[in-house]
């Protein structure tokens, strides 16, 4: 996908997720919140601010997964995955990170919900 391609999918994906969650247009930070949770499995639960920022960072280990930049370890005791990192994620620009990470957000919610928007 080009940039302007992603961009537009992007905004498609923002406003089914603001709909369906009849809320606020998400960032990225909403979104990996959001993936981290579906990883999580545990479903709708309160989480503490540190729990949060866990749940973009297993987010953003199951995106990267996906380049082959980490791997799942494992889940402890109570149920959160670990992921390990098995090759250094290169260093891109910061337009090129918001670029991949949007990619690879609307790629997860396209796989896990087939049916949405493009437009």
């Amino acid at each position: 996908m080009n940039a302007s391609e992603i961009n537009r999918r992007w905004r498609a994906l923002q406003h089914y997720t603001a709909s369906y969650f009849d809320t606020e247009t998400p960032d990225i930070k909403v979104l990996l919140f959001l993936i981290g949770v579906q990883e999580l499995g545990k479903g709708p639960m309160a989480f503490s601010k540190r729990q949060k920022e866990e749940l973009m960072h297993i987010a953003t280990c199951r995106l990267f997964s996906g380049m082959g930049f980490y791997e799942l370890e494992g889940v402890d005791q109570d149920g959160w995955p670990h992921w390990q990192l098995v090759k250094p994620i290169p260093n891109y620009t910061l337009l090129e990170q918001e670029m991949i990470i949007k990619s690879l957000i609307i790629d997860y919610f396209e796989e896990q919900i087939p049916n949405i928007p493009h437009h």
